[in-house]
């Protein structure tokens, strides 16, 4: 799967073609998040890679840095078809979407 954008992801997840994973850890989360997004974070994820859901992802992190890693590695392992959502949370709320908590930074 290709990177998408924070446009593209809202409209495929919105539309019920996609899920979205936050991989960023629990205190960032609890600052910054996106309403129904669930929180695995990426140091957890091999503990937990059951608790994925069972659709294409997109994942997020903060920037898209640990988000580009996890994609990378549920795609190159066959777990999952994984798609980085570029910029992360920080380009989420650039593009005007949705989220809770403190602007991102």
């Amino acid at each position: 799967m290709e990177d998408m954008t924070p446009q593209e992801a809202h409209a495929a997840w919105t539309a019920g073609d996609i899920a979205i994973v936050d991989v960023r850890e629990q205190h960032e989360h609890d600052t910054t998040r996106i309403p129904g997004v669930p929180l695995l974070p990426m140091s957890e994820l091999m503990e937990r890679i059951d608790e994925l859901p069972d659709a294409p992802l997109a994942i997020i992190c903060r920037s898209g840095r640990r988000s580009a890693q996890v994609a990378d590695h549920l795609n190159a392992t066959g777990e999952r078809d994984a798609a980085n959502l570029e910029g992360g949370i920080i380009g989420w709320a650039q593009a005007g979407l949705p989220y809770e908590g403190e602007p991102p930074r």
